[in-house]
Order: structure tokens, then C-alpha cells, then sequence
């Protein structure tokens, strides 16, 4: 079993002495509240660092109270991505939506996700390590986190596709490569900030973004044009100039 950090938060939770009317209401607590310390666990020790055994420890309950609740590692682990993906909602996509479509709500779902970001690069991302540990193993969790994740992605891509609707965007943009560079900003961001402790990376993951927009701006094409225009009529000028001469 993975060794629990001191820095982890984690939750611990009286023995219920509830009467059989406040049973389920009861049991609903305490299953949030075990929910609650596993993921603030696994924030720090992953998903596959999660056992019965740990949250017995942290929570004060014996592993036969804890088992009572899930009835394997397996449907804990689920329970957590849950709740992490409802938390990532409530965060990150909700507030966004109060923009309006377009351009507006885009840049508010992605100043979300770095905010949530900055904050996850010391606590960890379960996506992100989730990713790394279940990558190449089929199963439950793996569907759960994938489907969290994907869910993420659509947002994000109807999003853009509003974007482009309201012409804000270039028509041809591509909505699923203008989603992998943005969330790769992300993924690098964690990795530079993270692990190599790289000084300025969420100001690079900023700029990246502003770039990005800038590339697949409606305005885009026009500005393209109005600099070969404006350096031929330069040439032209500079020509009258010199046969004048």
C-alpha cells in the first residue's frame, strides 16, 4: 500500500450511533464524507494508491464500514472520479456559461481551467494522472475517467463550433485540432510547472492560448491580406518615387 503524505487532506469521521429513522440519511453523509477523504487522497497518491485499508485509516471507521459503502476498490475509485468530474463542473464549466456564446464564453472556460490548474499543479490533477496510471488497462475506472474527460472535451468543442456560428472563428477552422492545442496547453503546463518546476509556465500556457485565438480569428485572413496589400502599395509608391527622380 502507497505511504498516505502528511500534506494530504483528508476527512475523519465519527462512528454513527444513528437510529433506523436517520439510517439512510446517515449512511449518505458518511459515504460523502469517505468520498471527500478519498479524494483528497488520491489527489496526492493517485487512484491506484486508494484502498479500503487507507481510507479506514484516515477516516476512523473499520475497513468492514468502509467496504459497507462500496463493496470494492473498484466502485471507490469510480466514486472518486465522480466526484472529482462534478467539482471540475462546478468549478470550471458552470461560472462560464453565464458569458455569452462565443469567443466570450470560450476564453471564460479556459481562464476556469487555469485557474484550476494553478491550483491542482501542487495538489495534482486526477486527469492527468489518472491518464498515466490506467492508459493502457481496460476496465470501469478506466471508462469512468475517459468518459469524464470526454464529456470535458465536448463542452469544449461546442464551444468553439458557437464560435464559429457566430463567425467568430475562421468557417474551416477545425474544432478538434483547435481542442488538442489548447488542451495540450494544459497538459504542458502541468508537466513544465509540475515537474520540471519551469519559472513562468502558466504565463506561457496564457500567451499560448491568446495565440491560438489569434490563428483561428475571424480576423485573421483579412489581416493576412492587408499586409501584401499595404507592401505593394508600398513597392508602388517607392517606384513613382523613383522615376520621378
Amino acid at each position: 500500500m502507497s505511504a498516505i503524505p502528511e500534506t494530504a487532506s483528508v476527512t475523519r469521521i465519527p462512528r454513527s450511533r444513528s437510529g433506523t429513522g436517520r439510517a439512510l440519511q446517515k449512511g449518505q453523509q458518511t459515504k460523502a464524507a469517505i468520498v471527500e477523504a478519498a479524494l483528497g487522497l488520491a489527489t496526492h497518491i493517485g487512484l491506484e494508491g486508494l484502498s479500503i485499508g487507507a481510507l479506514a485509516d484516515v477516516t476512523g471507521m473499520s475497513k468492514s464500514g468502509v467496504f459497507a459503502h462500496f463493496g470494492s476498490r473498484e466502485e471507490l475509485q469510480i466514486s472518486v472520479i465522480r466526484e472529482y468530474h462534478t467539482r471540475f463542473e462546478q468549478e470550471v464549466f458552470y461560472p462560464a456559461m453565464s458569458e455569452p456564446r462565443g469567443v466570450a464564453r470560450l476564453r471564460a472556460l479556459f481562464d476556469n481551467w487555469m485557474k484550476r490548474t494553478s491550483i491542482e499543479i501542487d495538489s495534482g490533477c486526477i486527469y492527468i494522472s489518472g491518464a498515466v496510471e490506467f492508459d493502457d488497462r481496460a476496465g470501469p475506472v478506466r471508462d469512468a475517467l475517459a468518459h469524464s474527460v470526454l464529456t470535458w472535451h465536448a463542452a469544449m468543442r461546442r464551444a468553439i463550433e458557437q464560435c464559429k456560428v457566430l463567425g467568430e472563428l475562421q468557417a474551416d477552422t477545425n474544432e478538434e485540432q483547435m481542442l488538442f492545442e489548447i488542451h495540450g496547453l494544459i497538459l504542458a503546463l502541468h508537466y513544465e510547472a509540475r515537474f520540471l518546476r519551469t519559472p513562468g509556465s502558466i504565463e506561457r500556457a496564457l500567451t499560448g492560448f491568446h495565440n491560438i485565438l489569434a490563428r483561428y480569428s475571424a480576423e485573421a485572413p483579412a489581416a493576412a491580406t492587408a499586409a501584401p496589400a499595404a507592401a505593394k502599395r508600398r513597392k508602388v509608391s517607392n517606384q513613382t518615387t523613383t522615376s520621378k527622380e
